[in-house]
């Protein structure tokens, strides 16, 4: 057997029952609303024990922040997970699967308004050719490729747009590729047009590395808030900026 299997089985069953507890504790709150700020930090406690201490991120790169992002865009993902569109997870899927969409609502709103301090940005060893090039798709794109900036569609400084379009800074590189690794899979999906899952689909293997490099690479400014959807017109049509 290996050495490791015991550890993992133990982290299994106790996320298993983490998981358990939450949709247990869910189900019997739903009657009682609205929920007070007390009452939804603790019942988001089992969202911690993998995304971090107030929504902040783990450590190991897997499982992201959640803290801050805008409500619209956590409150879309759940759904995603709750009707099959992101299969990457199962555990997420297991946990939301029986929660009402107001109840998950409440959830993104909670963890929206978390604000932790961010980690200190990856030190890249890439290539400067590489950083380069990432830079290039993350500002400007690429248009021989049909390829538009990641800032069109974040924001011009990265920060997101509310209510359903995160930012991208502050996220360990591994995330990134593993995300970018679903949308090629069909793994994760949205609600069509699944923009990121075309874009994705344009990209190469080098390009993910190289943008996933360098917005990795990037400080998150003091300032780090979604700015406001007022006049926004995206270079892709997006589901997911209207589902709401």
């Amino acid at each position: 057997m290996p050495r490791f299997l015991p550890s993992f089985v133990s982290l299994c069953t106790a996320v298993c029952a983490l998981a358990s507890a939450f949709t247990a504790q869910a189900l019997a709150a739903e009657p009682s609303r609205p929920l007070d700020t007390d009452t939804m930090t603790k019942r988001a406690v089992p969202c911690m024990a993998c995304h971090g201490k107030e929504g902040r991120a783990a450590s190991d790169g897997y499982y992201p922040r959640i803290a801050g992002k805008p409500a619209g865009y956590l409150y879309n993902q759940l759904l995603n997970f709750k009707e099959g569109r992101r299969k990457q997870y199962p555990m997420m899927i297991y946990m939301v699967q029986h929660l009402s969409d107001d109840y998950l609502k409440e959830l993104a709103v909670y963890f929206a308004e978390q604000h932790p301090p961010y980690p200190a940005p990856q030190i890249s060893n890439q290539p400067q050719a590489v950083v380069d090039r990432g830079r290039t798709l993350a500002m400007v794109g690429d248009a021989t490729k049909n390829i538009p900036s990641c800032a069109a569609c974040h924001g011009e400084k990265l920060t997101g747009i509310a209510p359903s379009i995160p930012g991208l800074l502050g996220l360990p590189r591994d995330y990134i590729n593993g995300q970018f690794g679903a949308w090629r899979s069909g793994a994760r999906r949205a609600a069509a047009p699944d923009c990121m899952g075309e874009i994705t689909q344009r990209l190469t293997v080098e390009d993910i590395s190289a943008v996933s490099a360098w917005l990795a690479s990037q400080p998150v400014p003091p300032d780090y808030a979604p700015s406001q959807a007022t006049g926004v017109h995206l270079p892709i049509a997006c589901g997911s900026f209207s589902q709401k």
